[in-house]
C-alpha cells in the first residue's frame, strides 16, 4: 500500500471509540481467558474485604488492618468494624460495585471473606472474579485510548495513534498475569492515562474545562492511591512552565488556570477528607499509610553490595529469568523474592507489626524513624534507590526491554531539538518511578503508568522511520 494512503486511511476512521472498543474486546478475552485466582491473592484481600464490610454493614474499613476485625459479640456474631481511612475508597468502591452487579461474585467475596474469619470451609469458596476482570478491561482499555491520543496530539501523526495504542495492548498483555487479579493496576493505569491526556489536552487547547478535568482526574486518581497526590505540585510547576516559557501567555491566564485545576482536586479531595472527619474524626486523606510503606522501605537499606550490583542483572526482564530463581529464591537474591524467609519484604513487614503491636500508631513514631534512618543510613538510602528505580522501570516484562531504550533515545531527542510536550507528557510517570524507589520497593507494577511513555516514543520513532527510511526528529506542528 502507498505510504500516502495508509495515514489517509488511519485517519477516516473514528479512531478514539473505535480503538477503545477494539481494545476493550481484546483486553477482556486475555482477562476472562485465564484461570481465576483467589480472591485473597497478593494485595487482594485487603480490597475484598473492605467491600465486604461495606455489603454486609455499611461501613468503609481498614479492611485486614481494621481494629477488631473479628472480635465476636455475646451472641457470637461479628461485631461491626470500625470506620477506617487507611486504604484510598475508588478500587473497593469498584469491588462493592461488583457485588451489586454480579451476585455470584458477591457470594464469592462473602465466603473467601468469612473463611479467613474462620466461619466456614475455604475449600468452599469458587475463586470467581469476572465482573472486576471486565471492569479492570474497561479501564485498562480507557487508558490504552488515552495514551494513543496523547500521542498523536504530541506527533500529529496520524499513524503513531494505532502504532502507539498496539504497543501499549502488547504491554499490558505482558502483564495479564497481574492485571487478573483484584488489585489496583488496573484502575492505576486507566486513571493515570486520562489524566495524562487531560493535563496535555488543557496545555495544548488552553481549556478552562480541560483544566477542571485534570484535576478532577488527578484527584480520582489520589483517592485510589495516596502517593499520587505529589503529582499536583509536578503539574502546578509544569503548568507554570508551559505558560510563561513556552506559550507565553499572562500571568492572569495561567494564575486563573491554576485555580481551577486546584479547585477541581480540592473539591474531589476535601469530600474524603469531610467523610473522615465525619466517621473516623480526622480530617485527611489516609493515615498510617505513608508510615507503613515507608517503614517497609527502610528494610532495603540493609541491601549488600552484592545485591546492589546483582539487582541490575536480576530486574531486566528475560535476564534475570534465566540467570536467577526468581520464584522460589533459592539463591543469592533470595531477599528479592518476597515470600522468602528473611526477604527484604518481611522484614519490613515485621518490623512494621512490631510496632503497631508496641505502640498502637505508627504516624506519631514516623518523624522519629525517618530522622533516626537518616543519621545511620541516609546514603545508603540514596544508593539503594538506584536499583530499586531500575527494577520498578520495567513494566510490560519484556515487551519493556526495547521500550525503554528508545524511551531514552527519544527524550534525548526532545531535549537537544527543544521539543517539550512530549517531556512535559512523560516527566509525571517518570517522576512517580523515583518516588516509589524512595517510599516502596523494587516491584515493576507500581510503575505501569510508564507503559504509556514508553509506547508513544516507540511508536513515533517507528513510524518516522517506516516514513522515511532513517531515524530523524520531526517537529510536531502546531496545535490548532
Amino acid at each position: 500500500m502507498p505510504g500516502s494512503l495508509m495515514p489517509k486511511l488511519l485517519s477516516a476512521l473514528p479512531r478514539a471509540p473505535l480503538f477503545c472498543l477494539l481494545a476493550f474486546v481484546a483486553l477482556a478475552l486475555l482477562l476472562l481467558s485465564r484461570p481465576d485466582r483467589g480472591l485473597y491473592d497478593f494485595d487482594g484481600s485487603f480490597y475484598v474485604t473492605i467491600a465486604y464490610d461495606l455489603d454486609r454493614y455499611g461501613v468503609f474499613s481498614d479492611g485486614l488492618f481494621a481494629e477488631d476485625d473479628s472480635s465476636r459479640e455475646d451472641d457470637g456474631s461479628i461485631e461491626p468494624p470500625k470506620a477506617g481511612m487507611f486504604f484510598g475508597p475508588v478500587f473497593p468502591f469498584m469491588v462493592y460495585a461488583a457485588m451489586r452487579l454480579d451476585p455470584r461474585f458477591a457470594q464469592a467475596v462473602r465466603c473467601a471473606v468469612e473463611a479467613d474469619r474462620e466461619e466456614r470451609e475455604d475449600a468452599t469458596c469458587e475463586p470467581y472474579t469476572r465482573p472486576v476482570r471486565l471492569m479492570d478491561a474497561l479501564l485498562l482499555a480507557l487508558g490504552a485510548t488515552a495514551v494513543a491520543s496523547a500521542a498523536a496530539r504530541i506527533f500529529r501523526q496520524g499513524g503513531v495513534f494505532w502504532l502507539t495504542g498496539l504497543i501499549v495492548l502488547a504491554g499490558l498483555a505482558a502483564e495479564a498475569d497481574i492485571l487478573r487479579l483484584v488489585m489496583t493496576e488496573s484502575a492505576i493505569f486507566g486513571l493515570y492515562g486520562l489524566f495524562a491526556w487531560a493535563t496535555l489536552r488543557a496545555w495544548m487547547t488552553d481549556g478552562i474545562w480541560a483544566y477542571a478535568t485534570s484535576g478532577v482526574l488527578l484527584g480520582i486518581l489520589c483517592l485510589t492511591k495516596p502517593s499520587f497526590l505529589a503529582l499536583f505540585p509536578v503539574v502546578v510547576g509544569l503548568t507554570l512552565l508551559y505558560g510563561y516559557r513556552i506559550a507565553k501567555r499572562g500571568p492572569q491566564g495561567v494564575v486563573r488556570h491554576l485555580i481551577v485545576l486546584t479547585l477541581a482536586i480540592g473539591c474531589v479531595l476535601v469530600a474524603w477528607a469531610g467523610r473522615n472527619a465525619v466517621s473516623v474524626g480526622k480530617f485527611a486523606l489516609t493515615e498510617e499509610y505513608g508510615s507503613a510503606a515507608l517503614i517497609e522501605r527502610f528494610a532495603y537499606d540493609d541491601m549488600t553490595a552484592r545485591e546492589f550490583f546483582q539487582a541490575f542483572a536480576y530486574c531486566t526482564p528475560g535476564i534475570g529469568d534465566l540467570v536467577f530463581d526468581q520464584v522460589y529464591g533459592t539463591d543469592s537474591m533470595h531477599r528479592f523474592v518476597y515470600h522468602t524467609p528473611g526477604s527484604f519484604f518481611n522484614v519490613g513487614r515485621d518490623l512494621r507489626n512490631a510496632l503497631i503491636e508496641e505502640h498502637g500508631r505508627l504516624d506519631p513514631l514516623i518523624g522519629g524513624i525517618i530522622a533516626q534512618e537518616m543519621r545511620a543510613n541516609w546514603w545508603r538510602y540514596l544508593l539503594v534507590s538506584i536499583p530499586l528505580a531500575w527494577c520498578g522501570m520495567w513494566p510490560g516484562w519484556i515487551v519493556s526491554l526495547p521500550l525503554a531504550p528508545l524511551f531514552v533515545f527519544a527524550c534525548a531527542g526532545a531535549i537537544r531539538r527543544r521539543e517539550p510536550m512530549f517531556l512535559m507528557y512523560c516527566a509525571p510517570a517518570v517522576l512517580m518511578l523515583g518516588l516509589h524507589a524512595a517510599v516502596g520497593n523494587h516491584t515493576a507494577r507500581y510503575n505501569f503508568i510508564l507503559i504509556g511513555p514508553y509506547a508513544a516514543a516507540a511508536a513515533w520513532l517507528i513510524w518516522m522511520a517506516w516514513q522515511d527510511g532513517h531515524w530523524r526528529w520531526r517537529s510536531p506542528e502546531p496545535a490548532p
